[in-house]
């Protein structure tokens, strides 16, 4: 499993547009593509007082999962109506192999 990670800053005034963007079109153009083995994105939100970042993370069941994303090497996918609301961006994605992970946490009893 293959996890990509991306991040994008806006304005604390274009932070609510592009969430906009976000669920109203980068998400559904994403599920509209049907990739096998695909998951997300998850969206990650931060206000850091001067921007806020966002940040997605998506998981492909394998590299070629990724290829089809958005090309092997991890270059953004990042949409004209993103860019417009975006201040900066990660020009690339961070992939990374699962090496462990569990589906549930649980607390010991205390």
């Amino acid at each position: 499993m293959i996890v990509r990670y991306w991040r994008g800053w806006t304005t604390p005034a274009n932070a609510d547009a592009y969430f906009t963007v976000l669920t109203e079109q980068v998400i559904p153009g994403i599920a509209a593509r049907a990739i096998p083995g695909v998951e997300g994105p998850v969206v990650l939100r931060r206000d850091l007082g001067d921007e806020v970042e966002f940040a997605t993370v998506m998981t492909f069941a394998d590299e070629d999962g990724v290829a089809a994303f958005g090309g092997a090497e991890g270059g953004a996918v990042v949409p004209a109506a993103a860019r417009e609301v975006l201040s900066r961006f990660d020009e690339y994605s961070a992939h990374y192999e699962v090496a462990a992970g569990t589906a549930a946490v649980t607390r010991p009893n205390v």
